[in-house]
């Protein structure tokens, strides 16, 4: 399953903050939002995103940055993210990113030159019972081993 992101729009940035700032905790909303639609964060939006909530550029940034799961810049068309939370490391996740990064190429938190693959890194994945963990594009595997990887990355791939 490849992710078909939007190609990014001052207007369709403009018209995600205004969908979502009446919310409660809008900047998280419209920080998803907007990555949900372009594959990242338009660094364009932040000033935008300020204005609307009535914040300074300082918070909003502060917000983005604070949540590794924002990314500044867009994804490949797949990603590919590993647990490094303790449960998972200590059921040898630490290998399995080495492993994983050697495959592709990249270190955690790149993409590919290709923008096939973008691996990266996340601190809990919910599965600790099955860990080590993995998700790609949204697709939780557990009980990740040298093959189950292979396998992710060379679905990725394609």
């Amino acid at each position: 399953m490849t992710t078909a992101y939007e190609p990014r729009d001052e207007a369709r940035v403009a018209e995600i903050i205004a969908e979502h700032a009446t919310v409660e905790g809008a900047t998280l909303v419209i920080l998803h939002a907007l990555q949900e639609a372009f594959g990242y964060v338009p660094e364009p939006a932040i000033p935008m995103v300020a204005a609307a909530l009535n914040l300074s550029r300082a918070e909003v940034h502060g917000v983005f940055t604070f949540y590794h799961d924002f990314r500044k810049e867009p994804a490949g068309a797949h990603v590919l993210k590993l647990c490094r939370a303790e449960a998972c490391q200590a059921a040898g996740s630490d290998a399995l990113a080495a492993r994983a990064e050697a495959r592709l190429g990249i270190a955690c938190g790149h993409t590919t030159a290709d923008r096939r693959v973008t691996l990266e890194p996340v601190y809990c994945l919910g599965l600790c019972a099955t860990a080590p963990s993995a998700m790609l594009d949204g697709r939780l595997v557990g009980r990740l081993d040298p093959a189950r990887l292979d396998a992710l990355i060379t679905e990725a791939q394609r």
